[in-house]
């Protein structure tokens, strides 16, 4: 057996077998946190990658997409301030929006974050990774096949892949996926989409933009499920007032694609149609990528998520060396919930298999680094539409339904002095949902321009369980949009 060196470098088809002591399947941003992580007490680690170093995020998602919409938001800011509106003319250059997104996406090549890896002494290995027993990897690609031994850990962070469903003709059709949507290179006269969740409200925001014709075909009666009712309400009319076609309540029934574009057969409220468009854009769900990892061979199930514990150890292996991190635990669904996982599992890794650390963590409790008690009921989400939503913790619904005594306050943000200084006709909502018995906040909701500028002190309050008496006495600065604090705790009755 041939064992790697200390130094950091790439495995390639000159090897026969590598071994390190931590091995991260997936070198996207959760995969280097907890890489970085991991070997910070001396472990060596290497990670696996099949395609660009910097993964999803990086590359197809959060980095292109919000490069995608600021343009837009920034136009739509300067058009709400008298004095700057008389001066902006015209809609976004497409042209230089995407040329924007380009640099964002290092023009998707990953030279400098491998260089990262290399600064960070984290070894890579190219290739698609399979298990074939308990710390053992087949790592094959272009170049031939290495087999990589992991001495201590595995972390699984392969992420997660988008859902095609099984419409007639859809997948026949050569529809987008979000990948093609972050990536385009000339945007379509007319852009259909799939999905009301998260991706599909921000892509339909950044296409109009654009300047695409946009159609968004919802199967439920509300977009983005996960928010509360108020703030789906609220992004669904701007999506109106942006002049998106969006039909509520529709299900698509067949596709096909000709010399003409794609054309969609719907069913909804007005009964049978179909929406022509350019292209379709499938937003209708993700689902873990696990199903090509042999974890059969380790009695876990293709395809399904890797569940685990607090400690981010899959549960179901024995041995205590599995761990994973991010959308392929269907713990989490955002890079940010993501990288913090990553940097608890990493820590559990570098403790327990150090010398001399291992203690503190088979100690640890909850809200410890050795612990992702965050998952359970603190998990911040920020929308970029137009307004924007940003929320954390837990709706009010889902506080009732976990068997919380709970009630709800709201206030316009509008009305607070910073919000009329920051834009004329400022629209947006506040609101709090207090757990009666505690006297704490445990769910936090915002929508209205840069509504994710006020979500980290909600998300603050959510995690620290910070009593309502003693936040009240957290004074906000005036006049800024964080006001708003004031006006929801007096609401409140405080």
């Amino acid at each position: 057996m041939t064992e790697s060196p200390q130094d950091p470098g790439t495995a390639g088809a000159g090897d026969t077998t590598v071994t390190y002591d931590v091995v991260v399947i997936g070198a996207g941003a959760v995969g280097e946190n907890a890489a970085d992580r991991a070997g910070r007490l001396g472990l060596t680690v290497a990670v696996v990658e099949h395609e660009l170093v910097g993964g999803e995020c990086s590359y197809w998602a959060c980095m292109p997409s919000k490069a995608l919409l600021r343009p837009g938001a920034v136009l739509a800011a300067a058009r709400a301030v008298p004095g700057a509106a008389e001066l902006v003319t015209g809609t976004p250059d497409p042209a230089q929006v995407l040329a924007r997104r380009d640099v964002f996406t290092s023009h998707w090549d990953d030279h400098g974050q491998v260089e990262w890896l290399d600064s960070a002494g984290i070894a890579l290995v190219r290739g698609t990774a399979r298990f074939t027993g308990p710390r053992e990897l087949l790592v094959e690609s272009e170049e031939g096949a290495v087999r990589v031994i992991a001495r201590h850990a595995v972390v699984v962070a392969t992420g997660s892949e988008p859902v095609i469903p099984p419409v007639p003709g859809l997948a026949e059709s050569a529809p987008w996926t979000s990948r093609e949507a972050t990536a385009v290179q000339d945007v379509p006269e007319r852009l259909a989409i799939l999905g009301g969740g998260v991706v599909g409200v921000e892509m339909a925001v950044a296409y109009r933009d654009l300047g695409a014709a946009v159609t968004l075909l919802v199967r439920g009666d509300r977009v983005l499920t996960g928010a509360e009712p108020f703030a789906a309400d609220e992004v669904a009319a701007g999506l109106r007032d942006l002049g998106v076609d969006l039909r509520l309540g529709t299900a698509v029934t067949a596709v096909r694609r000709d010399e003409d574009g794609v054309h969609v057969a719907t069913t909804g409220p007005q009964g049978e149609d179909e929406v022509h468009a350019d292209e379709l854009l499938v937003a209708t769900g993700r689902r873990p990528r696990t199903a090509d990892l042999g974890l059969d061979v380790l009695g876990l199930e293709p395809g399904a998520p890797l569940a685990v514990d607090d400690a981010l150890e899959v549960t179901g292996v024995e041995g205590g060396w599995l761990f994973a991190v991010g959308d392929v635990t269907g713990r989490t669904a955002t890079t940010h919930q993501g990288k913090y996982d990553a940097r608890v599992a990493g820590d559990v890794v570098a403790a327990r298999f150090s010398d001399g650390h291992a203690d503190a963590e088979r100690d640890a409790g909850p809200w410890t680094r050795y612990r992702a008690s965050a998952d359970a009921a603190a998990v911040p989400q920020v929308v970029f539409t137009r307004p924007e939503v940003a929320w954390v913790g837990r709706t009010e619904q889902q506080a009732r339904d976990a068997g919380l005594r709970v009630r709800a306050v709201s206030y316009p943000i509008g009305s607070v002095a910073g919000a009329s200084v920051a834009a004329d006709g400022y629209s947006g909502t506040a609101h709090l949902v207090l757990d009666e018995d505690r006297g704490v906040v445990v769910g936090a909701t915002f929508t209205g321009p840069d509504a994710a500028e006020v979500l980290h002190a909600a998300t603050i309050a959510v995690v620290g369980e910070v009593p309502l008496d003693r936040l009240w006495h957290a004074v906000p600065a005036y006049p800024t949009v964080s006001e708003l604090w004031l006006r929801l705790l007096e609401t409140a009755g405080l």
